[in-house]
């Protein structure tokens, strides 16, 4: 009967085990499962009718750029008939005076999702690098993971805050894509350039082994990829977001790029990840470098064609000094808290922004 009852013993500790290794692993599939969308937090919006006919446009607004990304809001929404999703993607120090700049002013009545994300996704990527900080801000990186946004889309739009809209956002949604490509850019060899930096040379440091292996010519044209348009599916099936991160683990550990060259640490492994493998944009739609000098711009004729403009470099047109602010500051809504406003020299002779 001893035997037994410790051979019973024996089993019955034998059957927790079990099931508590079932359960670990359980958890632990969920846990993975959860590991990288739960960077992510929906915190409100407006409830979308019809989700496979609208427009996905993904923009970041940060605390201290939030008057910027409204702006660009606004450029879009007043320039086309298209029923528009704006997924606004922000910090959480953020998302009250990004609430209250949508509600409070004409942007009431746009489709809209507030995301929050968690920079803690970016540790063990990113280094610190003094040279141009902002550039190292989070929500840099978030489009590197547009799959995790809350709703499924075949299709994504992507801009930075620094853009204006002049033309209808359903026309560059509704570019072709050649197959397998997951991803439209502009590249940045088809317009008059204000700087150096148009090849693979002012984005990644040829002298290091880890991108000589890359194959990549030193002199092919780079793209930026401050404005693109996405297709889900492929980013998906070729594991982009994945393929992304490796990019950063590498810099991580070989400094293999860095903020002191001329894309910063968010640039370089776009430019690894879709080397060769991305539909080239209509220069028109990525009219590009407004921001690299306060002194030059483009002619007042181009301007006039252009469907999308972009202020990329250190000359924002929110800031001073910088060019074309005239053609910004049509779109631009003033802060409802006041938290956000203009930086512009003193003058008698100039108009109020209202």
């Amino acid at each position: 009967m001893a035997l037994l009852r410790k051979i019973n013993q024996v089993l019955v500790l034998l059957l927790v085990l079990m099931l508590y290794l079932i359960l670990h692993s359980t958890l632990l599939k969920a846990s993975s499962h959860h590991k990288i969308s739960g960077h992510w937090k929906t915190l409100g919006g407006t409830a979308v009718k019809n989700v496979d006919h609208v427009i996905p446009v993904v923009i970041c607004a940060s605390e201290e750029r939030t008057g910027a990304a409204m702006a660009t809001i606004n450029s879009i929404r007043s320039n086309t008939d298209a029923n528009v999703l704006f997924y606004i993607v922000t910090l959480r120090d953020a998302v009250k005076h990004i609430r209250r700049y949508i509600e409070e002013t004409k942007l009431k009545g746009i489709n809209y999702k507030i995301l929050e994300f968690n920079p803690m996704i970016l540790k063990g990527k990113v280094k610190p690098d003094s040279s141009r900080p902002d550039l190292l801000h989070p929500l840099n990186f978030v489009r590197f993971y547009l799959p995790l946004l809350e709703v499924n889309h075949e299709r994504v739009i992507y801009v930075d805050d620094d853009v204006i809209v002049q033309g209808d956002i359903q026309d560059l949604f509704n570019i072709k894509l050649k197959p397998q490509h997951a991803a439209a850019f502009a590249t940045d060899c088809d317009l008059p350039s204000t700087h150096d930096m148009t090849t693979y040379m002012g984005f990644l440091d040829f002298r290091k082994q880890e991108v000589k292996d890359l194959g990549i010519n030193p002199n092919d044209c780079s793209f930026n990829p401050g404005v693109f348009v996405a297709d889900m599916h492929e980013w998906k099936k070729q594991k982009i977001t994945k393929q992304l991160q490796k990019c950063m683990e590498d810099n991580f550990n070989f400094n293999i790029y860095s903020s002191a060259m001329a894309g910063g640490v968010a640039t370089p492994p776009m430019l690894i990840v879709f080397h060769d493998k991305y539909t080239v944009l209509d220069p028109l739609w990525h009219v590009r470098h407004l921001g690299w000098s306060p002194d030059s711009g483009y002619p007042e004729s181009f301007l006039q064609k252009a469907q999308l403009l972009h202020w990329n470099g250190p000359f924002k047109p929110w800031g001073y000094p910088a060019v074309h602010t005239e053609r910004w500051e049509k779109w631009f809504i003033p802060d409802p808290s006041r938290r956000f406003s203009l930086m512009r020299p003193k003058s008698k002779n100039r108009r109020p922004i209202k």
